[in-house]
This record gives C-alpha cells, sequence and structure tokens, in this order.
C-alpha cells in the first residue's frame, strides 16, 4: 500500500516539476519575446551618425573626429525641431548637403583634401556601449553615413535623434520604456539577442 502511495506521490511530484518548468520556460520566451520587441522599437525611433576614417593612420583618425564635431555642430539646429523619428529623418535627407558641407570644410580646415560623402543608409550596428552611460542593442538603423577618402579606416558612431551624443545618461526618448532600456544593465540580454541576430543571419 505504501509503495503504491509513493509511486503516486512521486508521479504528482514529477507532473508538478514539470508543470513548473514549462511555466518558467514560457515566462522566460514570453520576457525574451518582450525584451526582443522591445530593442526593435528603440531601434525604430534611432537616427544614428556613423563616420567612417579614410584609414587607420593616427592622421586620419584624427580627421575623423574633427569631421564628426563639424557633423554634429551642423546636425544640431537642423534636427532640432524634430518631434520624431520620422521628423527628424526628413530633416536629415534635406540637410545631407549642409551636413557633407561641414565635413568636406573639417577637412580642408585640417589641411587635407580627401573626398567626403554623406548618405542616408540603413546599416547593422553592434551593441554599442556609450562613455555616458547608455547602450544601444544590436540592430539595424537608419543612420546618417559619412564616408572620409576611402572610408577604409576604423569608424566612430553615435546618435543623431534623439540627440544622445553629448547627452547625459538618462535617454531621449519619448518612451520611459525605451529610456529604461538604453540606460539599463542588460548586458547578458543584449549579448543574447546579438548572437541570435547573428546566428540567424539577421546580421548580415
Amino acid at each position: 500500500m505504501w509503495t503504491k502511495v509513493l509511486r503516486i506521490n512521486r508521479a504528482i511530484a514529477l507532473r508538478l516539476a514539470a508543470a513548473v518548468a514549462l511555466g518558467l520556460l514560457t515566462a522566460a520566451l514570453w520576457q525574451g519575446i518582450g525584451f526582443a520587441r522591445l530593442c526593435a522599437r528603440v531601434r525604430g525611433d534611432t537616427l544614428r551618425l556613423h563616420v567612417l576614417a579614410a584609414s587607420d593612420s593616427a592622421a586620419d583618425q584624427a580627421l575623423k573626429l574633427q569631421v564628426r564635431d563639424a557633423v554634429l555642430e551642423a546636425a544640431a539646429p537642423l534636427l532640432a525641431d524634430s518631434a520624431d523619428k520620422q521628423q527628424a529623418l526628413d530633416a536629415a535627407a534635406d540637410a545631407l548637403p549642409a551636413l557633407e558641407a561641414a565635413a568636406a570644410e573639417a577637412v580642408r580646415a585640417a589641411g587635407q583634401s580627401c573626398p567626403v560623402q554623406a548618405e542616408l543608409v540603413r546599416r547593422y550596428f553592434p551593441t554599442t556601449d556609450y562613455a555616458n552611460g547608455l547602450t544601444l542593442p544590436a540592430g539595424w538603423y537608419d543612420a546618417v553615413q559619412v564616408k572620409i577618402g576611402a572610408a577604409a579606416g576604423h569608424n566612430w558612431f553615435c546618435v543623431l535623434y534623439p540627440s544622445l551624443c553629448e547627452a547625459a545618461a538618462g535617454g531621449g526618448y519619448a518612451r520611459p520604456e525605451e529610456n529604461d532600456l538604453v540606460v539599463g544593465d542588460y548586458v547578458l540580454r543584449f549579448a543574447a539577442l546579438e548572437w541570435w541576430q547573428r546566428i540567424t543571419g539577421q546580421a548580415e
């Protein structure tokens, strides 16, 4: 009799354990889906700046930073009145000639003569940690891309909209949950998301 009771109790315990495990797995799955959706929302609400140096020489890397500063200074007033990402994207499209001119002037001021090109692109960015405490998830973003010369050197990237390049930690997105994401401590989740994007071909 007791053997039968023990068998029944063991079967019940196994079923309960399986139910708990399934519940935890389901909760983790839904949590992961929610996190991925929030990351996608951040990407959709972001316009990035991407500057590619002519080469990895010290002079070209220094020039890259001068061009960066010139483009940020020129872009700030042109995108300041943007109420959302689409307006920022439209303003950036209209401002491309001015941004390219600012970049070219920075090159001339540095005593160099390499060509520059500013364009709107959609490209993949890895997970990015910024010195001001912000982190952007990996994925495909719209960006203003500035190429200097052969554009064969290390690059530099930040965010034009919302204005995060010079912002203090705290974010600048309209939705509180997006600000919580970019200033939160989600290192493992960001890494897992980037890993998933790479193995599923989303990073190509």
